[in-house]
């Protein structure tokens, strides 16, 4: 007689623990990035879109309250805002939709220049349109290379907030100047900058160490480096001891940096969104880390 085997437990973004953004919304950890909802990539090939909106209703199901968009993230005539309202509006209580405004992309997917004021307010505007909502749960300045300095445009988002389109702020790509210069203007309650076990240095963990201090949201993009997950002697060591695939221990190291850390991978992969909300319950010892440590890359 054969013992039957249990079942597999369901993932739940709730196991990574939760977040006070903004020191008054509590968030899962473990949440959802929507940039592959529309295409694999800027350039496609496309995703099947009745796919894409199952994804996010698991999403959903599976406990994921944090949902990373922008209105640049599209494919031809397919958005994740649209995909985003399509499979979730009315959005139930407690879901927090991220977006972010910037430097914006032409209607044949090249980008454009800096935005100033009147483009920013414009985009604040398509996001409210395209979401199908009266204001924003939190809008992040993304800023460009180029731009040195991020005080007019994020006084411009400011504004934005003191009207009550914007309830929270956030910048993304930016450096320990440009946060400083964000924060004497509005409060900041979250920076998105790219940062992976594959990717940061010590400019990156210092950013790091002030957000967990501040309590400000840390939310890396490129949680997998952003080039596929490595198949490296460490990330195969770590994965095989705790029964895990290589991508999940990549976003268990994040969320193990700091309990200031938001993860926000992305798929349109049924199957890949359970693996990573799978990766909230991953724990990762003192000895994981030290392997992990091989991983870094030269600075930048």
């Amino acid at each position: 007689m054969t013992t039957p085997h249990a079942p597999a437990p369901v993932p739940s973004a709730g196991a990574a623990g939760t977040f006070l953004l903004g020191g008054e919304r509590p968030v899962s950890r473990m949440g959802f990035g929507a940039m592959k909802l529309p295409s694999r990539d800027w350039e496609g090939p496309a995703c099947d879109p009745e796919q894409s909106l199952r994804v996010l209703r698991r999403a959903v199901e599976l406990g994921v309250d944090h949902i990373d968009t922008a209105w640049f993230y599209f494919f031809r005539d397919v958005s994740a805002n649209d995909l985003i309202r399509r499979a979730l509006h009315p959005y139930r209580d407690g879901l927090v939709i991220a977006t972010k405004v910037g430097p914006g992309r032409e209607p044949d997917g090249g980008w454009m220049d800096p935005a100033d004021r009147d483009a920013l307010r414009a985009a604040v505007h398509r996001n409210l349109r395209e979401l199908g909502v009266d204001h924003l749960d939190l809008v992040y300045l993304r800023r460009l290379p180029s731009q040195s300095s991020i005080a007019e445009p994020f006084a411009a988002l400011a504004e934005l907030r003191e009207e009550g389109l914007i309830r929270r702020l956030g910048v993304s790509n930016v450096n320990a100047a440009q946060l400083a210069e964000a924060r004497a203007i509005a409060p900041v309650v979250a920076v998105q900058n790219r940062f992976s076990v594959l990717e940061h240095d010590e400019a990156d963990d210092r950013l790091l160490a002030d957000c967990t201090g501040r309590g400000t949201a840390f939310v890396p993009f490129y949680p997998l480096g952003g080039s596929g997950v490595p198949d490296h002697p460490a990330l195969r060591r770590v994965a095989e001891r705790h029964g895990a695939t290589r991508a999940q221990v990549m976003v268990a190291w994040l969320l193990a940096l700091s309990p200031a850390v938001l993860a926000i991978p992305g798929t349109s992969s049924p199957a890949h969104l359970e693996e990573n909300v799978a990766a909230a319950s991953l724990r990762l010892d003192a000895g994981d880390l030290a392997d992990l440590a091989e991983l870094k890359a030269p600075a930048r």
